[in-house]
Parts: structure tokens; C-alpha cells; sequence
């Protein structure tokens, strides 16, 4: 059983180590972890033995307060817990609603309590110290305070007036007696004890110092009167308490940026939904009463409620503020929509899915909640510490006393290092350290569109030095699209080839049918019918063309006849039904196989026409993001169930290390266990259900956000937008948390290493360098701050990959060896197709997608050209090199623009152009 509570009463990292070790030590209880950060305890127990009760019953035993979060559990009946979760919000009792209202009061009591303070110290400050302001600032001391607090005969007015104008200070600050004296006496001091103990002291001393003046003043001894007006402390004590608050009202301030995100996250939810009742009628209603199945209306610009689906409308949503990502994305019948996302243009009826506390966007803030509250493994050092800081710095400050006093040093140096040691300590600087980091780290990845889950995994992802990825639908898009078509008559039009392919092809069910469909949809190709059409299971389809083809006369396309039989399928099937393929055209079979298509053969009867060549294209960014991984050290691994040849074709195109072809779910997952054995740190991405054992088994798991719900379920990091790069991203920020937690760690224990000498006087004999228990108060306020402050530069941690996406159109020329005849290629955003014609070969016409186009060009950057015929010589070098198909020179830009028609090496690029007598600064692949 996985349950959360909010504890209240801690005020340092002692609290939480004291809480924790309360509820560990109960029967049943598996593991307990407190959040001093957030002020929560999360617990996972054996069900039946140990209860929530019992839970609440530790911690209040140990002085503090604990109040479920939620009730941990899903019930069955989906619209009964519905209306629950309604009725604790209409009764205001939600459970993030109740807990940011307790910290708003908070803060403004805080605020009066500071204020008040302050009120009282000021006069006090004077009061005790006027003749100091006059000597040093040269302030002139009012009449009446000559006259009433002057001399030695004054002495007691002098007293008494301090010690009234503390009073309200001592009552403003009460919790700090309170609970510091409370957890003193349940043996578990903590920060609040050491505040109490060195504030009473001075007190005490100064209430000690008003009776010997009284002694002196009646015994005539005005010597004693004398010694003791002057070391009276009760200013010391005020100043001490009122650094402190202003020390914590600052650390709270902090602290409540360091959870920006998540507020920001809880903001994003739309207060009203527009529901569809089942009479028609439009009415307004909170979201949180929107039910699952219910229909709902989202209006152009206004933020969609609920997950659901989309029955009626079309429209583009805009989507950044769950994945991140900017450009709007196209919803119509069908199409999934997520709660939080803002509908731009279109009218969009929906039929509710998740609802209430299953909504993406509160799954995401549930993540974000529980990877804040979470703890690294390298907090545990400070949580050790912690737990025993408190009794020893009062061991310490009891030994500082009794070593001065038995050297021979005044009662008043005595008591005032032993009061500095007891309030320049600070465990909450150790407390803070990391989860502030963990809490801004894991609200700077989910405005990324990462959501991390815990602290653990944040860490371990900073120690990879393995990343492992499967092919399809990480590195790939998870769809099959048509690359290139290309004819092998010289009487037809590759659009006619197209047509007759998706003629066949509009019949069956296979994904390479539905690429081949929508390629001639894309390139408004008409579909004609056909009849008599047969699938042959692991073979292709046949079928008549049931109408006419006309004739291209501008292509020498001769047309096609209707009644004629054609063939759709792969080279055994064109083999069965007698069709032979020439030698020219099993190289161009072979040649789209070895780049990681498969070829889908066209023929008619006893007549082969020519192939598509159909793969599932590369994400954009998938070579940038695993270039970027073998910058930061580390090694790249491919998985994939694909065939060799498809995978070592992937390979050379991204330039990955090492791949494993034809791999079942259970070998992903021993080659994960592999590499660990190996002695490596590996981190797998994947997205499908075949990928959750893996997923599980790596050090850190990270899906792709458009993955199955298992794979997410595997995951310790979701990557939203389904782009490789995030996962570099998430790696980078790893290290950038883990660094700000190291230097955070290193501050609080420098800190307390050099602040608790000094303020014992362990200088004093050398140097004559003693603390003022003052200027410990505002050390140790300060020390919290600081660590608070060094994580909230967390914030400004950058995603910059440090490449612009080149964004220009190209007009291009590519030339195709072996002829004279060079046709033209243009690439426009509304339909861009290359067509290659070479006269005397068996290819007579190809065109490619914009997509294998793009695939087949990159940038070079290149210094040393410095006119028209520098670039001339360089487009001549890499135009001989194999591979090339056409080379577009920007003297302006130093760049040239490369076209390739097959593989070529970003090596043997560079080395033409080296040859050539220039320097590549750098190869960019489009």
C-alpha cells in the first residue's frame, strides 16, 4: 500500500530524519521518506498490518502533525469517486487546494510575525546600544533617554526597558520555544531546540544580570552595577530570534519559486466545461464534475477541460503547454484530445475519456508532486548527518562552556561562545540542499515537456554512459511512408506506376498498402478501380484495371487500357506469376534495401514495371540528438526486430556505433542485463509494449510519450514529445541537478565545518577572533538562503543544441551518371518531387518523397572560399565523389548544399573538399 501524508511542525532536515526514523521503526512499514522541502512522508506498508492511524499516531508521537493526502486508493465505481473528489472540492477540502491555502496563511502569519518583530527590535536595538550609534554614526541621543536610562543609577530602568520591549518579540516567535522544547523533550532535538536553548540562554542570563544590578544597586556596589548593565543580552536575543524569521520568511519565499512549476501546471486547468446534455442544451458546469463519457464543446480559443476524443469539428490545438512543443497539431473525428491544451480555430465536439484526477494533465502534476518529494541516493549522507547534528552541536555548546570556564574566561564569554555555537548551526541548509535542486529540476523538465519521476532516476540518468534505443517509433517515426518510385519502361509516367500501385493497393489492409495510398493522396493522384482482386498472404495483390489510364503525352506516357492485369507484391511473388526481373532492376531492388526501404514491386502481365521503395522515415531529429549523445561520451546502441540489412542500412545514415538486428521483447532485455553485467550504466528509450521489459530493466527507463501506456508505466522518464533530443535534454539536466546538489551539499558542510569553531572561540587564543552570537543568527540565515538561491539557478538551464534548423527553400539540379540528359528538380512546400531521367538505361524516371529527399541532402560548411572559383573547384570535388547527385555552392554563406543519390560519408565529403585545398568547419545533415 502506497500512501502520501502532509506533515506538519518541521522546520529542518533533524524533523525529517526524526519523522522518518519514527515511522520506519513501525511494524508492517516497508519504507518511509520525508520531504522537508514540500512538508510531505511517503510510505508504502503491508495493508492489514500497519494502518493510516498508526501512521499519524508515530508522527504526532515524534511532535509533529500528519494529515493523509488523498485516500491512496481507485475505486472501482468511476463515477462514484467522481462525485467524491466533487464534494471535497465544492467543500473546499481538496487535497493541493487545502494544502496551498494552509501555505498562504502561513505566509501571511509569517509576514505579521516579521513585521512585528522588527517593530520591537528597532527601539530595543537603540535602546540597548545608543551610546555605540552616537560614537559611531554620530546620532544624537534623545533627552529623556539620558535622563531615565543614563548612569549607573538608571541601571534598572535601562534593564527593565529591554526587557519589556522583548517581550513581544519572545511572543511573535513562541513557536520556536514551543516546538523546539517539545522535540527536546521526545528526545529528537531539532534547528527550533537549538534557537530556543541559545535564546532562553541569553535571556536567562540577561533576567540573572537585572537581579545582580538590583544587588549592586541596593548594596551601593556600583562596580557590579556597571559590569552587569553592560551584559545584559537580551538585545542579542531579540536579534537572534528576528534574523531567524527573517531568515525563514526569505527561505519561504525562495522556496515557493522553487515549486513555480507545478503551480503553474495547476493553473493550466480550465475552471468550466462546456457540457452537451442529452435534450441538446449547452450549460456551463465546473470541470470537475464533467464525468467520463460525457460530451463536452470546446469553442475556438478556450482550453479543452478533459481528455477525450473527438466526435464532430475540425481544428488545430495547440498543445506547448503539455509537450512542449510549438506548433499546433491538426484534431478532427477520431483524433485524441488532452486536457489543458488550447483549441485555436475550429469548433470541436468531444465525448469525455479521463476525467478528474486521470487527466494527463494531473497524471503530470502527480509526477512532478512525487519526484519533488522524492529523495536521491546522494541526499542520504546528509540525511545521516542530519539526524545526529542537533544533539552534537548541543554537546558542542555545552563543552565550549565548560572548557572557557574552566580556562579561566568570564561567565559572560563563556555562556556568549556557547550561545554562538547553538545558533550559527544550521541543519537546514543540509536539510535543503537537495530537495530544492531535485524540486527545481524536475519543474524545469516538465516545462520541457520531460517528466522525471523521482529523484532516484535523476540521478542514475547522470551516470549513464550507455544509451540503448529502440528503432521504431523512437529513432523512427513508427510509420511507413513511400521514399521513391521509380519506372523501368520508357512508355509510363512514374505517376501513372503510383496510380495503378494504389489502385491494388486501396483494397488490402497491409501498412505498406496504406503508405502507398496515402503517397498518392499526398500527390493528388486519382485512384482508379479495379476488379477481380485477389491478396495473396505474404506475397502481394493482383487485380483488372477497371477503366482507362490516358496517356501523359508530355511524359511520353502512352497510357493504360483498362481490362489489364496487374501485380502488387515482392520478388517471389513477380517470380510465381512468370514476370522476370532484369539484372539493372534487382540493383535498384538491392540498392533500396541496403538504404533501409523495402521495395514493392509493380508489374503487369509478363511485363515488370517498376518498384516503391516504402520505409519508415527517420525523425528529423533523431541524428542531431544522437550526434549530441556521442559528444557527451556516450555510447549509442540500436535495437531493433528489423533485418539486418534494414538496420546496418539505419546505422550508416545516423552513424550509430552498434546495433542488434532481429531481436525478440526478452533479448532487449538481455542485452540491457549484458551491458550492466559489462559494468555500464544504461539508459533505454523505447515506446511500444515489446519495449517494457527493457524499459524496466535498464538503469533508467525513458519512453517516448506517444508509447503505450505499459512502456510509460516501465519508464522512470517520459519523454512528452517524442523527440530524441528531450532525452539528451533529460540526461544534461541529470547532470546539471546532481552538480547544484553537490555544491549545495559542500556549502552546508563547509559552512558548519567553519562556522561552529569560530563561534566556539577556537581562534580566539591566535588570532583574538571571537562570533557575536548576532552575527551567528544572520550566518545561519543566510547559510539557507544561499542553498536555496544556488538551486533556483536551475531555472535558467538551457535545452540549446547549438545548431539553427536550416529553414530555406531549395531550387536544386541532380544529375544521374551514366547519360547526358539531366532534367530539372524543384522542391516547393506544396508539392515537392525530384524526377531523374536518363536516356539509354533501363531507369527511366524516379521520383522521390520530400522526405527521402531531405533524408539524401546535408549542409557543409566550408572556409577558404573566397570567390566564384573557389566554389567552382569544390563543387567540382564533390561532384566526383560516389554518391553525390548534385552540389548547390553559397559563397555568401561559405556553405554548399550536397544531394545525394546514395550513401556517402561525411569522411569522404570532407576529404574531397580537403583535397580541394579548403577546411570543412562542420557537415549538417537536413
Amino acid at each position: 500500500m502506497k500512501e502520501r501524508y502532509h506533515v506538519s511542525g518541521m522546520t529542518c532536515s533533524a524533523c525529517s530524519a526524526h519523522v522518518e526514523k519514527a515511522v520506519n521503526k513501525l511494524a508492517g512499514m516497508e519504507k518511509a521518506s520525508v520531504n522537508l522541502l514540500t512538508e510531505t512522508m511517503e510510505v508504502v506498508y503491508e495493508e492489514g498490518i500497519l494502518g493510516a492511524g498508526q501512521i499519524i499516531g508515530a508522527v504526532e508521537k515524534a511532535g509533529y502533525g500528519a494529515e493523509l493526502i488523498g485516500d491512496g486508493r481507485r475505486t472501482e465505481n468511476r463515477k462514484a469517486n467522481d462525485r467524491e473528489a466533487r464534494g471535497r472540492r465544492e467543500s473546499g477540502t481538496t487535497d493541493r487546494g487545502g494544502l496551498q491555502g494552509k501555505a498562504k496563511e502561513e505566509a501571511k502569519a509569517m509576514r505579521r510575525r516579521l513585521g512585528i518583530s522588527i517593530g520591537f527590535l528597532l527601539p530595543l536595538m537603540y535602546v540597548a546600544m545608543y551610546h555605540m550609534y552616537y560614537e559611531w554614526f554620530g546620532i544624537p541621543i534623545p533627552r529623556f533617554v539620558l535622563e531615565t536610562m543614563h548612569g549607573n543609577e538608571n541601571a534598572m530602568t535601562f534593564a527593565m526597558t529591554q526587557f519589556i520591549l522583548l517581550l513581544p518579540i519572545l511572543y511573535m516567535n513562541r513557536k520556536f520555544f514551543a516546538v523546539g522544547f517539545k522535540t527536546l523533550a521526545h528526545l529528537s532535538p531539532n534547528m527550533d531546540s537549538l534557537i530556543a536553548l541559545g535564546a532562553s540562554a541569553a535571556i536567562g542570563y540577561g533576567i540573572f544580570a537585572m537581579y545582580r544590578i538590583s544587588y549592586g544597586l541596593g548594596h551601593g556596589d556600583m562596580t557590579l552595577v556597571q559590569q552587569y548593565s553592560h551584559d545584559l543580552y537580551f538585545e542579542s536575543a531579540g536579534m537572534i530570534l528576528t534574523l531567524i524569521t527573517v531568515g525563514k520568511y526569505l527561505e519561504s519565499r525562495s522556496k515557493g519559486k522553487t515549486s513555480a512549476a507545478i503551480t503553474k501546471l495547476m493553473d493550466l486547468s480550465p475552471k468550466t466545461a462546456i457540457l452537451l446534455t442529452e435534450e441538446g442544451q449547452e450549460v456551463e458546469i465546473p470541470t470537475e464534475e464533467l464525468m467520463a463519457g460525457d460530451i463536452f464543446l470546446v469553442k475556438p480559443g478556450t482550453l479543452i477541460p478533459v481528455d477525450g476524443i473527438v466526435i464532430e469539428g475540425n481544428s488545430s490545438v495547440d498543445e506547448a503547454a503539455i509537450t512542449g512543443e510549438s506548433v499546433p497539431v491538426e484534431k478532427h473525428a477520431g483524433e485524441k484530445v488532452v486536457s489543458a491544451t488550447m483549441n485555436k480555430a475550429g469548433f470541436l465536439k468531444c465525448r469525455a475519456q479521463r476525467v478528474g484526477e486521470d487527466t494527463t494533465l494531473s497524471q503530470i502534476i502527480r509526477l512532478v508532486e512525487e519526484a519533488s518529494a522524492s529523495k536521491a541516493p546522494i541526499a542520504q549522507l546528509a540525511d545521516k548527518v542530519a539526524g545526529i547534528f542537533v544533539p552534537v552541536v548541543i554537546g558542542i555548546a555545552l563543552l565550549t562552556l565548560c572548557v572557557w570556564l574552566l580556562a579561566g574566561a568570564g561567565g559572560e564569554f563563556a555562556i556568549s561562545t556557547a550561545i554562538a555555537v547553538l545558533v550559527i548551526s544550521c541543519p537546514c541548509a543540509l536539510g535543503l540542499a537537495t530537495p530544492v535542486a531535485i524540486m527545481v529540476g524536475t519543474g524545469v523538465g516538465a516545462g520541457a515537456g520531460i517528466l522525471i519521476k523521482s529523484g532516484e532516476a535523476l540521478q542514475r540518468a547522470r551516470e549513464v554512459d550507455t544509451v540503448v534505443m529502440d528503432k521504431t517509433g523512437t529513432i523512427t517515426a513508427g510509420k511507413l511512408i513511400v521514399m521513391e518510385a521509380s519506372v523501368y519502361v520508357p512508355d509510363m509516367w512514374v505517376n501513372n506506376l503510383v496510380k495503378i500501385a494504389a489502385a491494388l493497393e486501396k483494397k488490402s489492409e497491409h501498412p505498406l498498402a496504406e503508405a502507398v495510398v496515402e503517397y498518392a493522396a499526398s500527390m493528388k493522384i486519382s485512384i482508379p478501380e479495379v476488379k477481380e482482386f485477389q491478396a495473396v498472404f505474404g506475397r502481394g495483390v493482383e487485380g483488372i484495371l477497371a477503366e482507362d489510364i490516358p496517356a501523359a503525352l508530355d511524359r511520353k506516357d502512352q497510357g493504360v487500357k483498362a481490362g489489364t492485369r496487374f501485380f502488387v507484391g515482392n520478388l517471389p511473388f513477380m517470380e510465381e506469376n512468370g514476370i522476370v526481373v532484369d539484372p539493372m532492376a534487382m540493383q535498384g531492388i538491392h540498392r533500396l534495401a541496403d538504404e533501409g526501404m523495402t521495395p514493392l514491386l509493380i508489374a503487369k502481365e509478363g511485363c515488370f514495371l517498376g518498384m516503391i521503395g516504402v520505409a519508415d522515415q527517420i525523425k528529423a531529429t533523431s541524428q542531431k540528438a544522437i550526434r549530441k549523445l556521442k559528444e557527451m561520451g556516450i555510447h549509442v546502441v540500436m535495437l531493433t526486430g528489423d533485418n539486418k540489412r534494414t538496420a546496418e542500412a539505419v546505422r550508416k545514415r545516423l552513424e550509430i556505433e552498434e546495433v542488434v538486428a532481429e531481436v525478440l521483447p526478452q533479448d532487449k532485455e538481455k542485452k540491457i542485463s549484458g551491458l550492466k553485467a559489462a559494468g555500464h550504466k544504461v539508459a533505454m528509450i523505447g515506446d511500444g509494449i515489446n519495449d517494457a521489459p527493457a524499459l524496466a530493466a535498464a538503469d533508467v527507463g525513458m519512453a517516448i510519450g506517444a508509447g503505450t501506456d505499459v512502456a510509460l508505466e516501465s519508464a522512470d522518464i517520459i519523454l512528452m514529445k517524442s523527440d530524441l533530443q528531450d532525452a539528451v535534454t533529460a540526461i544534461r539536466l541529470s547532470r546539471a541537478v546532481i552538480r547544484n546538489i553537490k555544491q549545495n551539499l559542500f556549502w552546508a558542510f563547509f559552512y558548519n565545518a567553519i562556522g561552529i569553531p569560530l563561534a566556539a572561540g577556537l581562534w580566539y587564543p591566535m588570532f583574538g577572533v571571537k562570533l557575536n552570537p548576532m552575527f551567528g543568527a544572520a550566518a545561519m540565515s543566510l547559510s539557507s538562503i544561499f542553498v536555496v538561491g544556488n538551486a533556483l539557478r536551475l531555472r535558467g538551464f538551457s535545452r540549446d543544441f547549438g545548431h539553427k534548423e536550416d529553414k530555406r527553400d531549395t531550387a536544386d539540379t541532380m544529375e544521374l551518371s551514366g547519360g547526358e540528359a539531366v532534367s530539372r528538380v524543384t522542391e516547393t512546400k506544396a508539392a515537392k518531387e525530384a524526377t531523374r531521367i536518363t536516356e539509354g538505361a533501363c531507369v527511366t524516371e524516379i521520383t522521390m518523397s520530400p522526405e527521402r529527399k531531405a533524408d539524401m541532402e546535408k549542409i557543409m560548411k566550408i572556409e577558404g572560399m573566397m570567390c566564384a572559383h573557389c566554389t567552382g573547384r569544390v563543387q567540382k570535388a564533390l561532384e566526383a565523389v560516389e554518391g553525390v547527385g548534385s552540389v548547390v555552392m553559397n559563397l555568401e554563406e561559405k556553405t554548399a548544399l550536397v544531394g545525394l543519390t546514395s550513401e556517402a560519408s561525411d569522411e569522404a565529403l570532407t576529404a574531397a573538399v580537403t583535397d580541394a585545398g579548403y577546411e570543412v568547419k562542420e557537415i549538417i545533415a537536413k
